[in-house]
């Protein structure tokens, strides 16, 4: 996928209008600091197990599309960051040989 967004702007822009409520009304729901709250919504912190499990007890969807979400995001913006080369360790077995 090219550049998935960030699970936050969902919350930001589809979770928050549906249900009317605040960030600050939806993070006190939640038990969830709204200072850690605001910092996903605006892209600037991962959603971690614990705030994505605290989303789908409040019935926002599951822990693991959360997860999911935020790992392709991560990957997505790691691989757009310069690295050394790095060679492969080993040949893979299922590899044909040269002829």
């Amino acid at each position: 996928m090219y550049n998935p967004p960030h699970p936050g702007e969902a919350l930001r822009l589809d979770v928050l209008p549906a249900l009317g409520i605040s960030l600050d009304a939806l993070a006190a729901h939640l038990g969830y600091s709204a200072r850690r709250l605001r910092q996903v919504v605006n892209c600037h912190a991962p959603i971690r197990a614990a705030l994505a499990h605290r989303l789908e007890l409040a019935g926002l969807g599951t822990a693991r599309q959360y997860l999911a979400e935020q790992q392709a995001w991560s990957l997505w913006q790691a691989r757009q960051r310069p690295h050394l080369p790095i060679a492969p360790l080993y040949q893979s077995s299922f590899t044909r040989p040269a002829r």
